[in-house]
């Protein structure tokens, strides 16, 4: 029964977080869609290799500061980003007030308050609660960013990046040791105990890696985490691999579990963009376009196989499940909308 209980809030505060990033992403678009323009052409599948082109040249760079002792440097640069991208949320959601330095004084004091939070006191809530943020913004900048065809390719080739970089060279392992230790919110954390705290347990090795038996057993306290992208160009961490720690102790009687930021920010990209970019035609639901709702339901399959295996102790990479899902949520979405292959693809203007 305890075991139960403790099973049920973690899996409670990944849905509810997962749930606030997508809303809050679907209710960001057209605001920031108002504010903002991103990019010249959201059609343009060639976005999408900018953007991961500058994963690559993020992950190297940040390699190569946690080697040379100069990691301070990417907690203060991470911090910042989620001061900067809470600014995006409060900027269009606050009411009218006098400007600051040219902002909303509302919004400039909630984005300081966040980075200051951050800084000076990074508690699991402090960091779900920037992290959750900072996802609504990322993927609702993206989404009016990317249209459906340069989405779907983000998400294919991030989910083939992530199984690569765990199962092939491991090489983000390093990463996520480094990331794991800065205490910032490129990693979600999802305690299973209220009495959880973050800043007084130990931070889990990455590289210490142990098997799961058969039966879902498995000698560890906590899960490590493997590095994928988040929405700005960081590195975020997912619950992937079991990590050494207790002996005998199984995965149900750990403390917390760790999803990466961008586990929760890259699949809801495309349930941003097919809302944003639906026809004026496509039904909806809940004010919400079918295949954007097809999409969030398809990512929450995703997540459930994803946290099967994170309770059995399985090594896995996460956005190949998650992308997954979404993708395939959002394709039965627009075939049932009435649109054809070609165009729910996104291809139409290739043919």
């Amino acid at each position: 029964m305890e075991e139960r209980k403790r099973v049920a809030l973690g899996l409670g505060i990944v849905v509810a977080i997962f749930l606030f990033v997508q809303l809050g992403a679907l209710a960001l678009v057209e605001p920031f869609d108002q504010v903002y323009d991103p990019v010249e052409n959201p059609q343009d599948p060639t976005n999408t290799i900018y953007y991961v082109v500058a994963i690559l040249v993020a992950t190297g760079v940040m390699l190569a500061a946690f080697k040379l002792g100069v990691d301070e440097l990417i907690r203060l640069l991470v911090v910042g980003s989620g001061a900067w991208l809470s600014l995006y949320v409060f900027s269009v959601l606050v009411p009218p007030a006098p400007p600051v330095l040219g902002i909303n004084a509302i919004a400039l004091a909630g984005a300081v308050a966040i980075g200051v939070g951050l800084y000076v006191y990074p508690e699991w809530y402090v960091i779900d609660t920037a992290g959750a943020l900072m996802g609504a913004a990322g993927a609702g900048l993206f989404g009016i960013s990317f249209g459906v065809l340069p989405a779907l390719l983000l998400l294919t080739v991030l989910a083939v990046y992530d199984a690569i970089s765990v199962y092939g060279t491991e090489h983000m392992l390093t990463l996520a040791n480094g990331v794991m230790d800065l205490k910032v919110p490129v990693v979600l954390v999802i305690p299973l105990t209220l009495s959880y705290s973050f800043l007084d347990s130990d931070t889990p090795d990455a590289t210490a890696q142990t098997s799961a038996e058969d039966d879902g057993s498995a000698a560890d306290d906590d899960t490590a985490a493997t590095p994928v992208t988040d929405s700005d160009g960081g590195v975020a961490v997912d619950a992937d691999d079991p990590v050494e720690g207790v002996a005998e102790e199984g995965p149900l009687e750990r403390d917390a579990l760790f999803i990466g930021l961008g586990d929760v920010v890259i699949p809801t990209v495309l349930v941003a963009s097919a809302a944003h970019f639906a026809g004026e035609t496509t039904p909806e639901v809940l004010s919400i376009p079918l295949p954007a709702l097809t999409a969030m339901v398809g990512s929450f399959v995703g997540l459930a196989v994803l946290m099967r295996m994170v309770l059995k102790g399985r090594a896995h990479a996460g956005l190949p499940l998650l992308n997954g899902g979404t993708i395939g949520g959002y394709l039965v979405g627009a075939l049932l909308s009435g649109l054809t292959l070609i165009d729910a693809l996104g291809l139409a203007p290739y043919f």
